[in-house]
């Protein structure tokens, strides 16, 4: 009886995800002439389906929740395109690594990892960084989830352990990255990461150190905010003093010598002290990446019991808007030359200000609609949105929300803004898409429609 059902559902669910795949198809036509549309939901849950990333297949399942629109960019890989933005970002930090910091004999000390798959399994991606099962960053709402076991990694940190157990203690990695979020000019569901890690031996950390022989990394004492339970104060103190020079030196060679920086304590799940490192730019301070001592437990869980380290991470997109006046984060998509050759330098050191292309006017649209009693999320909103609208959305705000008196059922009002970024959209082909928004809102999410 309950697996009949299971069945039946699932064949419903895929005929009203084909059904509304149509209305997308027909939407968009009519709103782009003959492009193909490419926007359309991954179905979930029919018995024996799989979805493709990459060549591999994976089963699907109940937590599945992949669309067409964000599979479209996996392998994409825009940080190893030669001469974009973030490629230039990620150059200029491996290039100051690379002169900085020499192992022996006279090579780079830090080995860099940008080729690594996204698809990681959640194990990687939260257990084992030491992220609870039931700590908020896994929830289905803020990931992409192939199916119970396999994910796009939410961060590049779910290849730390993997390479701290293959025996590195110096590297650099660097990947598209995806999370469900809001939609604005700061938040695209992929961007791109850049993590480091470090680790020392007691030779290594105390080698410069007067009477260096005498201390020890570990010691069995109470966890308190400013160390780990097994760590030494001097060990901590001498690996968060190499991590802070290490940022500080990084971030002046992005930025230019006078920065004036700052650190603010904060939590992570692997690190402990952790910090995030802010950067006073142009009157304004900065958040620019998170950092910490990396939880020891980590640390021997991957076999390197006699070590202790660092590790940070920072987002691509973050600094290149920074430094190159990017205003909106969908523009690192575009394959608009206008937009591209303004990167194309000689010196991936040179200071370039991105010329702004002509700003074309916003059409605003509105829908409004009751939430159904359970279930909803407004990351589930936003992908629908993003999926439908793709990068003609700017930016969705959440303009109204009301809780009726007698019924208590709660009504949601979201102000979409489409922005072409090449030429001028009509309200008449902007309306044929926000249409479709809001069927598939209907029919997908089980609202009830107030437009």
């Amino acid at each position: 009886m309950v697996c009949s059902a299971f069945i039946r559902a699932a064949h419903e669910h895929i005929y009203l995800l084909r059904k509304v795949s149509h209305v997308f198809r027909c939407h968009q036509h009519r709103a782009w002439g003959s492009r193909p549309a490419t926007s359309q939901f991954v179905a979930q849950a029919a018995p024996g389906s799989v979805v493709e990333v990459l060549g591999k297949s994976y089963p699907q399942d109940d937590h599945t929740n992949l669309t067409q629109k964000v599979l479209s960019k996996v392998g994409r890989n825009l940080h190893n395109q030669k001469y974009h933005p973030l490629w230039l970002i990620k150059e200029r930090v491996k290039e100051h690594f690379y002169q900085q910091y020499m192992g022996r004999p006279r090579t780079p000390l830090f080995s860099v990892y940008d080729q690594l798959p996204p698809v990681v399994t959640t194990w990687q991606n939260f257990d084992s960084l030491l992220i609870p099962a039931d700590h908020p960053s896994r929830k289905k709402g803020d990931n992409y989830y192939l199916n119970r076991v396999h994910m796009l990694r939410a961060h590049t940190s779910a290849h730390q352990w993997d390479l701290l157990h293959a025996g590195l203690n110096a590297f650099l990695v660097v990947g598209d990255v995806y999370r469900r979020d809001q939609i604005d000019s700061q938040h695209y569901p992929v961007f791109h990461q850049l993590e480091g890690v470090r680790l020392f031996s007691k030779h290594e950390l105390f080698a410069g150190v007067k009477d260096g022989e005498s201390l020890e990394l570990f010691e069995e004492s109470s966890r308190s905010a400013h160390k780990q339970e097994t760590h030494t104060m001097e060990a901590v103190k001498l690996v968060e003093f190499d991590l802070k020079q290490v940022l500080t030196r990084l971030m002046t060679h992005l930025f230019g010598d006078g920065l004036e920086v700052r650190w603010v304590d904060c939590y992570f799940p692997f690190t402990h002290p952790s910090f995030e490192m802010e950067i006073n730019f142009r009157g304004e301070w900065l958040e620019v990446l998170g950092c910490g001592v990396m939880e020891q437990q980590l640390v021997n869980s991957a076999g390197a019991q006699d070590q202790i380290g660092w590790a940070f991470g920072l987002g691509l997109e973050r600094l290149a808007m920074i430094l190159y006046d990017i205003p909106d984060i969908r523009l690192f998509w575009s394959e608009d030359e206008r937009f591209l050759k303004q990167f194309r330098l000689s010196d991936i050191n040179q200071t370039v200000k991105f010329q702004p292309l002509s700003k074309y006017p916003a059409v605003f649209n509105d829908i409004s609609f009751w939430l159904p009693s359970e279930n909803y999320t407004e990351n589930d909103f936003y992908d629908i949105v993003r999926t439908v609208g793709g990068d003609l959305v700017e930016k969705v705000d959440l303009i109204d929300k009301f809780e009726h008196p007698k019924t208590h059922r709660t009504s949601h009002c979201y102000r979409i803004t489409y922005r072409h970024m090449e030429r001028t959209l009509s309200q008449r082909e902007v309306s044929s898409v926000h249409q479709a928004v809001q069927e598939a809102a209907v029919q997908l999410l089980g609202v009830e429609g107030r437009f």
